[in-house]
C-alpha cells in the first residue's frame, strides 16, 4: 500500500493520542483544561504537512521567530488560532499559505490526530494531516517563521533525549528530538510522537 493511502486509512481508525503525548508532555502539564480554565481556552489548530522525497516521509517544521508572543524560538507546525466562522480544516489551511506560502488547492487533507490542550499558552489545539504530492516549495513569513525544517518522521523513534529548558513556568527538564542543531519538544514533539506511534509499520 502506497504510504499516503496507508497514512489516510489509519487515521480513519480510533486512535487513542494520549499514551503518545504524554511521552513528550513536559512534567506537570496538563492535557485537558480544567473547569476553571476551560472560559479562557483558545481553539487553535495546526498542520502536520507531509511529502516525501527520495522516498523518505517527511513533514514540515517551522522555527517561530524570537519575538512571537507565544511558543518564542520553538519549532512549531504551521497554524494557529481559529477565526470566528472557520473549521478547523480552515484555519490550519490558511495559516500554512500565510506562513509558508502554499496554497490550500496544493495540499490534500488526509484526516485529524487527537486534539488535546497546552496549558501554558491556553490554546485547545487540533492537528490536521495534510500531503504535498511534491517537494514543498516555500515562501516564509518572517514575522512569523524564522526557518523551514524537513524533518524524517522516522527520526523521530525513541529512544528520546532529554534537555534542560528555561520556560514560561521555570526550569524545566523536558523529552525531546534534536535535530539539525534543532530542539523538538513541547506540543510539536507531542503531534509528531502520535503521528509516529500511528505510522510506524512503515517507518521502521
Amino acid at each position: 500500500m502506497a504510504v499516503k493511502q496507508f497514512i489516510k486509512k489509519a487515521l480513519t481508525q480510533k486512535f487513542q493520542g494520549n499514551p503518545s503525548h504524554k511521552k513528550m508532555l513536559p512534567p506537570g502539564r496538563l492535557l485537558k483544561a480544567t473547569p476553571a480554565d476551560k472560559i479562557q481556552v483558545k481553539n487553535s489548530s495546526v498542520l502536520l504537512l507531509l511529502f516525501e522525497e527520495d522516498s523518505v516521509l517527511k513533514a514540515c517544521l517551522i522555527k517561530r521567530p524570537a519575538h512571537m508572543k507565544h511558543h518564542a524560538g520553538q519549532i512549531a507546525l504551521p497554524g494557529g488560532r481559529m477565526d470566528v466562522g472557520e473549521t478547523d480544516i480552515e484555519t490550519a489551511l490558511r495559516e500554512t499559505d500565510e506562513e509558508i506560502g502554499i496554497s490550500a488547492d496544493k495540499i490534500e487533507i488526509l484526516g485529524k490526530l487527537s486534539e488535546f490542550y497546552v496549558e501554558v499558552s491556553r490554546f485547545e489545539i487540533q492537528p490536521i494531516v495534510g500531503w504535498l504530492n511534491e517537494v514543498p516549495k516555500t515562501t516564509l513569513n518572517y514575522d512569523e517563521v524564522e526557518k523551514i525544517i524537513f524533518f524524517p518522521i522516522g527520526d523521530f523513534k525513541p529512544p528520546y533525549a532529554e534537555i534542560e529548558l528555561e520556560t514560561l513556568t521555570g526550569k524545566l527538564s523536558v523529552p525531546c528530538i534534536k535535530f539539525d542543531g534543532e530542539i523538538i519538544w513541547g506540543a510539536t514533539a507531542m503531534i509528531l510522537s502520535e503521528f509516529y506511534d500511528l505510522a510506524k509499520s512503515i517507518l521502521d
